[in-house]
């Protein structure tokens, strides 16, 4: 096949390629979200020849959109999940070795107020479990008085100090990259854009798909031993081809970002909601204060970006008015918000979408194998499931993996990497590995140093351009970098730097520019800002003229 870079393969040239047919493929995997990637990298390493395939862009749904925690999920102990909960955190803590700087330790302050269930005792027991099942121990009580100076102008009301814990945070859409990424270079390929149209279909068993090319028009018919659908929330559609059963319930969750500086906190606080007593949690992340999460049936179609609903903002709000009614937090407050849908098995049960179990599901359909549910952190044992089901239900020659490692170890050290800064070089590291080095030869020394109030900075933006497939400006500043994220605007004030970036790296001309600023700007106005309040996109787009 095609050469790649050292990134993604050139995409005509693999297009092409596949216009031209030959041999069947071993493995087509739908979906370019963490599971897909999952699956992408399990089969790499079993030396089958495989093409992921994404209609949107790589971590275009949930796997950009969660609370970036991987996580073990204390209340699935609580629920009588203990085996989810185990390998949860058994998982989590093989990430934290294998990816530092992608995956990083963050503690969790579990408040206690009187007349509030669990309580302290109940409450640490569990915490012993979970610190248990992690090998780890690191849980401890802190007083009232201590937890008022960490987080300045938390509500003192019945308030009885907090039990501490630990579990891990990420950038979901750059652990995703970072598979793909390790897909590739042991011999996988991957296309973002392009949708599978339907099955191909012989004797009532699956042969392959017919692709799409999104951005093209252009179709092909694609031949192949396996069909893995990880497509998440949206995996009834594919199935329903072969098998007429519903099981996929979407919820949505959403978030709020506020300044830092509006609502410091120097760890993540989780509470209960005083409305519903849902869990929630405020915590840091890539500089600013997230508020979040909810969980609601998401009944607007599929195919359009989630929005945050006013309900859901008004909710988040109450939380926070209540948890620290001194900072005075408002709408006008609001950075940016975020909304994911997640691909839950619906039980028939639940009237509550929090009461759905979180585990995953594999179902064979004629040939054709869907996964979906689960949780980001078990994300290779997942994939792990779905391999397994191909590999049962078809004959292909494998190789025995050497290894259970999902990353492979960078050669890279921080001091090999021109910053001062130790903690900003294991961050680099942890998201591009071995490419952290090449990063800073690609562009000036000005584009070397972090974009301020972040710990961006435009080289990895024009690294992304170069490297890693960005067909759009969405693709760059919400799934790439997550500037349009964590900045005013939608990361408006950088449109003019990024256009000389796009320009050289992508070959955008005027007429392409203003019309990605426009797609842009509309984009995270509609899906990323506050429902229907106005912002300045206008003055926005003239800072990118």
């Amino acid at each position: 096949m095609s050469e790649s870079t050292a990134g993604f393969p050139q995409r005509d040239a693999l297009w092409r390629e596949l216009e031209q047919g030959g041999e069947p493929w071993d493995m087509i995997v739908v979906g370019g979200g963490i599971i897909g990637a999952g699956v992408l990298r399990e089969a790499a390493r079993r030396g089958l020849r495989v093409l992921l395939v994404e209609q949107r862009d790589f971590a275009w749904g949930t796997s950009s959109r969660s609370s970036k925690m991987v996580h073990g999920g204390l209340r699935y102990i609580a629920s009588g999940d203990i085996k989810l909960t185990r390998d949860a955190v058994r998982e989590r803590e093989r990430l934290l070795r294998e990816a530092p700087g992608l995956i990083d330790r963050m503690g969790y302050y579990f408040t206690l107020r009187r007349g509030q269930f669990p309580g302290r005792f109940l409450f640490n027991a569990l915490l012993s479990l979970y610190d248990r099942m992690a090998g780890i121990r690191n849980h401890r009580y802190f007083d009232t008085p201590t937890l008022q100076r960490l987080f300045a102008g938390i509500n003192k009301d019945r308030l009885k100090g907090a039990l501490y814990y630990t579990d891990t945070v990420t950038d979901d859409a750059r652990l995703v990259l970072r598979v793909l990424q390790e897909s590739v270079g042991a011999g996988a390929y991957a296309l973002n854009y392009v949708r599978v149209e339907s099955l191909l279909q012989e004797e009532g068993q699956v042969r392959g798909a017919v692709l799409h090319n999104v951005e093209s028009g252009a179709r092909v018919e694609v031949l192949a031993k396996s069909v893995i659908s990880a497509t998440g929330a949206w995996a009834d559609r594919l199935r329903n081809e072969l098998n007429p059963e519903k099981r996929i319930r979407p919820l949505r969750g959403s978030h709020l970002v506020l300044p830092m500086s509006r609502l410091p906190v120097c760890d993540a606080l989780a509470v209960f909601h005083p409305v519903d007593k849902r869990p929630v949690f405020i915590f840091p992340w890539e500089g600013t204060t997230v508020i979040g999460t909810t969980d609601l049936d998401h009944n607007e179609g599929m195919d359009e970006e989630p929005t945050i609903s006013e309900e859901e903002v008004d909710y988040l709000l109450q939380l926070v008015h209540w948890q620290f009614p001194e900072h005075n937090i408002s709408r006008d407050d609001v950075i940016s918000t975020w909304s994911g849908v997640r691909p839950v098995i619906g039980s028939d049960k639940a009237l509550d979408p929090s009461k759905e179990r979180r585990d995953h599901a594999v179902w064979c359909d004629g040939g054709l194998v869907t996964v979906s549910g689960g949780k980001l952190t078990t994300f290779r044992l997942i994939a792990l499931d779905a391999i397994n089901a191909a590999l049962g239900a078809v004959d292909m020659q494998t190789r025995e993996p050497t290894s259970e490692a999902v990353f492979s170890e960078p050669k890279v050290t921080p001091g090999d990497l021109p910053v001062a800064d130790v903690a900003w070089a294991k961050r680099l590291i942890g998201r591009y590995g071995d490419s952290a080095l090449a990063l800073f030869d690609t562009g000036g020394a000005d584009e070397a140093q972090p974009i301020d109030g972040t710990q961006f900075c435009l080289a990895e933006c024009r690294w992304a351009a170069r490297h890693e497939a960005v067909l759009h400006l969405d693709d760059l500043l919400l799934r790439r970098t997550r500037l349009g994220c964590i900045l005013a605007e939608g990361a408006a004030d950088l449109l003019p730097a990024l256009k000389t970036i796009c320009a050289e790296e992508l070959g955008w001309d005027e007429s392409r520019w203003q019309a990605e600023v426009e797609r842009y700007l509309e984009l995270w106005q509609r899906h990323y800002s506050l429902p229907g309040q106005a912002r300045a996109v206008e003055r926005a787009a003239g800072t990118a003229q």
